[in-house]
């Protein structure tokens, strides 16, 4: 029986709500990121409701534990 291996993407592009800002950032595999200041306006991103994170609210990718199938976070 052959198993696969998962390939968990590690940079996302965060978008800023606000201002429309995208900066490039490397993902924590070992925690979640509730906030985060934007670069282009300062304005501080908050996961929308039912996001764990704002990898998954605002980012390219959602965050390494929801790649590997697994509940972020919890």
């Amino acid at each position: 029986m052959e198993t696969q291996e998962i390939s968990i993407e590690l940079t996302s592009v965060l978008t800023c709500p606000e201002c429309g800002h995208k900066e490039v950032e490397i993902m924590p595999t070992d925690a979640c990121q509730w906030f985060y200041d934007c670069k282009g306006c300062g304005a501080l991103l908050k996961p929308k409701a039912g996001d764990c994170c704002v990898y998954c609210s605002y980012g390219s990718v959602p965050c390494p534990p929801k790649q590997a199938g697994d509940n972020c976070c919890g």
